[in-house]
């Protein structure tokens, strides 16, 4: 990547300077949405849909309007709702725990691991052994969280949800091309959601997101429900809702898709500088499981020294950020309303120490030096 001026800020992502990346194929993809005369649900979302899913190795993606959507409609789709209890992370973005919301269902809240910030496999085991029917909830799902860049420990989690009877859900929002023993995220439980949002590594210039699945008659139940429960148009055969992923995002997305993989490796790129560099500095590195394939939506130190750490980075023009600050179960639209299997000591603790240094593909190497030296002079003033 070429340098940077020394005095330019360095922000912690930076969705504008990743456009401006590939800019002239995303100018033509929206002045040919644009010419078409046709926005909403046409030629653009379909190939979209077609080209994402054979990206990911599945039968159909279904675009939507958002990544939280993508998960309700995912939920919805494989017949969650009121009276289900679905298991998944209080360390995640409040949009796992509103989607299961949204249906009717119950979240049941279980920690995590303490070396990749995903869903604990024996801490699962433990919730769905210690409290089977939840509440008086019938359990029926997992979500399980890819944090990060980095999925979860699939065939662990796969291994006990499927034992239990429950059905799996990956949210993929931040595990775009992320891969596990070789196989891509998505392609492990019954059906995936994926948020699109323009920090993602897949992100539109706006909202969208998708639900992929190799399941047919889920794919199709999922199109009905994104948009009132049509089967034919203007009657609704089930009650649906409207969350209808544009044309003109399409047109983005299908113009940043050819470029995921190349992304993915910068990302990845720029990981390992900082992994190398920081190796001794007293920081808490990120872990990336055996046989998994980590693209670095976010690349999150921890130590106990956080304020401190952030405050210097700021100090000389560095952004960074803390995904995320306060679990879900403790925030105040849903404290004392989850189930919770106790205790959720690793999510408390981490939540107290992780920030995010800056990642994203158009940082360039001169910037990922400032970072270097700034977290160097840094830990050189510590006790």
């Amino acid at each position: 990547m070429s340098d940077a001026a020394p005095s330019r800020a360095v922000p912690q992502s930076s969705p504008g300077r990743d456009y401006q990346l590939h800019q002239e194929e995303i100018d033509a993809a929206i002045r040919r949405a644009l010419d078409s005369g046709w926005y909403i649900l046409g030629s653009e979302v379909r190939e979209f849909e077609a080209e994402f899913a054979a990206f990911l190795g599945l039968r159909d993606s279904v675009g939507v309007a958002n990544g939280t959507d993508a998960l309700e409609l995912a939920l919805r789709g494989i017949g969650i709702g009121p009276g289900d209890a679905v298991y998944t992370v209080s360390h995640t973005a409040v949009a796992t725990v509103a989607a299961i919301e949204r249906t009717g269902a119950i979240a049941v809240l279980v920690d995590i691991d303490p070396a990749t910030y995903t869903l604990d496999p024996m801490a699962l085991a433990g919730a769905i052994a210690a409290a089977p029917r939840p509440g008086g909830n019938r359990p029926a799902a997992v979500i399980a969280v890819h944090l990060y860049g980095q999925m979860a420990a699939m065939p662990a989690i796969l291994d006990i949800a499927h034992g239990a009877g429950l059905l799996v859900v990956e949210d993929c929002a931040q595990a775009h091309g992320a891969r596990l023993e070789g196989r891509m995220a998505a392609t492990w439980g019954d059906i995936a959601s994926f948020s699109f949002y323009p920090t993602k590594n897949l992100g539109a210039l706006g909202d969208g997101g998708a639900v992929a699945t190799n399941d047919a008659a889920v794919a199709q139940r999922v199109r009905e429900l994104r948009q009132y429960g049509w089967r034919e148009r203007y009657v609704s055969s089930v009650p649906g809702m409207n969350s209808r992923l544009d044309e003109l995002q399409a047109a983005v997305l299908r113009a940043k898709l050819v470029h995921l993989a190349a992304d993915n490796a910068r990302r990845r790129a720029i990981a390992a500088r900082y992994d190398a560099a920081l190796a001794s500095c007293g920081l808490r590195l990120p872990v990336c499981a055996e046989g998994a394939e980590h693209v670095y939506h976010q690349y999150v130190v921890r130590t106990a020294r956080r304020e401190s750490l952030m405050s210097t980075l700021s100090e000389r023009g560095i952004g960074s950020a803390i995904h995320y600050p306060v679990p879900v179960h403790l925030q105040p639209a849903y404290r004392g309303r989850l189930s919770i299997f106790l205790p959720l000591a690793v999510t408390e603790r981490a939540a107290t120490e992780v920030t995010s240094l800056p990642i994203f593909p158009a940082l360039t190497d001169s910037e990922v030096d400032r970072v270097i030296e700034a977290i160097l002079e840094w830990a050189r003033t510590q006790p």
